[in-house]
């Protein structure tokens, strides 16, 4: 049976490919998408998702739903300089459409209450939707079977501070109370999985761009500024974290290793704001998560790429595509 799922974001580059996932692979069946202050500004975030449902074809057949439109207790941290607006510039009429009336933390708890123990969440953004319905609603982390978290690095290095991943950093407060919790919890950390199994190099994304479809030429599009970004700082490729994390609940055959952990944040050092504490045993305490720890990085491209070799049309003309 598909796999019944929320995806909550902050919608710019590879979030965009992540919805892909939940939106054309048949082993999802996405319930609701939730937005969650990150990468670009809020309404360029519900916009991007927009203009991604309509990618995929899907357009007004998943409900967008606003959440928190900044961090628990700090101003928002964007990375507009990393994505820009997240697509490549690409654009759509959306004049008539809007999020739903209903808050994104409300249609968390409610979806979770109404699907207890099916309803799994991929959480790729800062994790601050996720705390609030923990807090609005004690029975929410028992009601999710399993919250899967792109976030936090393990004992690695960050992507925003020597220290610490953008998740995590943006809202270490959120991060730490998810870890508190209760959740059934799958880690897939930036580095070293991402770096080392989730970035397409220019032979793979020539490879996708030689498919021709309108979902190829989406994505080089919208993976096009974070391409020019990653090569700045000595990442040869794209980095795919999100659509990963995605690809993992549906497809757990490609994950090669993972290991329980005890989780933690750092919320209060100067200079480890957001760090992830990944303790692998050794220190007498108590896992609270999954961490993955090694992919079958060609099953993922290859996975991936069938995924946009689908010949789906946008439902509305996309300008720039």
């Amino acid at each position: 049976m598909p796999v019944p799922l929320v995806i909550d974001t902050d919608t710019a580059q590879d979030d965009c490919v992540a919805l892909l996932v939940g939106l054309l692979d048949p082993e999802a069946d996405l319930r609701a998408v939730t937005m969650v202050a990150g990468n670009v500004g809020f309404e360029r975030q519900l916009r991007n998702a927009l203009l991604t449902l309509n990618a995929a074809g899907r357009l007004g057949g998943v409900p967008v739903h606003a959440g928190c439109r900044r961090p628990l207790m700090r101003p928002r941290v964007g990375a507009e300089n990393v994505h820009g607006d997240g697509v490549g510039g690409l654009s759509m009429d959306d004049a008539d459409r809007a999020a739903e009336d209903e808050h994104g933390v409300d249609a968390l708890v409610r979806l979770a209450a109404e699907h207890a123990g099916e309803l799994s969440v991929v959480a790729i953004g800062p994790l601050t939707n996720i705390a609030s319905a923990a807090l609005k609603d004690p029975a929410f982390a028992a009601n999710v079977k399993t919250l899967y978290i792109m976030g936090g690095s393990n004992n690695g290095r960050g992507n925003i501070t020597p220290a610490a991943e953008f998740n995590f950093y943006v809202d270490p407060e959120a991060a730490k109370a998810v870890f508190a919790a209760g959740f059934e919890i799958v880690v897939v950390p930036w580095h070293p999985l991402t770096l080392e199994r989730a970035v397409f190099g220019p032979a793979a994304l020539a490879g996708i761009a030689e498919l021709g479809t309108p979902l190829a030429r989406f994505f080089t599009r919208i993976c096009g500024p974070t391409l020019e970004f990653d090569r700045s700082v000595g990442i040869d490729g794209t980095t795919h974290p999100d659509s990963l994390t995605a690809a993992l609940l549906l497809h757990p055959e490609l994950v090669r290793a993972s290991g329980r952990y005890n989780v933690d944040v750092e919320t209060s050092g100067e200079i480890t704001r957001g760090y992830a504490a990944m303790s692998w045993g050794v220190h007498g305490l108590e896992p609270n998560a999954t961490v993955v720890e090694d992919v079958d990085a060609g099953g993922f491209l290859d996975y991936l790429t069938n995924l946009l070799a689908r010949p789906v049309e946008p439902q509305r003309p996309i300008a720039g595509l």
